[in-house]
């Protein structure tokens, strides 16, 4: 192979390669922007007029259809282990990672809040049947600390007031900007 033919062959080889990256990174920000989790528990757009976690935590009354939103968070580990359930927090109150010059480990806590209890509630992802899907909700929804999500469920209230929430479906919203975490 002559010289001029070489240079042919590693041009065409360098276009293909520069093809083949810019559809890998698209491929990458499209699912970066696309719920991981399993699809039949995920919502594909956000539902309107759902309610801040304080309010179905006023209003709300045992069985009522509720559409709440609110981010992942008001403990260290918001989690329930070994089932899909978590905390979620009324968008009133503000995570650490979002107070100037707090240098917080963990932001999803909330611990600089006072009345975090007041604006708190427990989520638990029910499949068909009725019962807690048995897994944990990281896996299942493809959701993480400080994410904002709609919940479409059932308010479920104890004698001693609390409030929680049976979903069956949920929307997971696209991040807007970067939190440290």
């Amino acid at each position: 192979m002559n010289q001029h033919a070489f240079r042919h062959v590693i041009a065409a080889a360098s276009v293909l390669m520069t093809v083949l990256l810019v559809s890998e990174v698209q491929t990458a920000r499209a699912e970066k922007n696309t719920p991981s989790g399993d699809q039949k528990y995920l919502l594909k757009e956000e539902p309107k007029a759902a309610a801040e976690v304080s309010a179905v935590r006023k209003g709300a009354k045992d069985g009522d259809d509720v559409m709440v939103v609110g981010r992942i968070g008001g403990r260290k580990n918001p989690w329930i282990k070994g089932a899909a359930a978590f905390s979620i927090v009324d968008r009133s109150l503000t995570p650490c990672n979002e107070m100037e010059g707090d240098t917080c480990p963990t932001p999803w806590d909330y611990c600089c809040e006072a009345d975090l209890a007041k604006a708190t509630l427990l989520v638990m992802v029910h499949d068909e049947r009725g019962k807690l899907v048995a897994k944990d909700a990281r896996q299942l929804l493809g959701v993480k600390e400080l994410d904002t999500v709609v919940i479409r469920g059932k308010a479920k209230r104890d004698k001693a007031g609390n409030v929680s929430v049976i979903a069956s479906k949920l929307y997971v919203a696209p991040v807007k900007k970067e939190t440290r975490q």
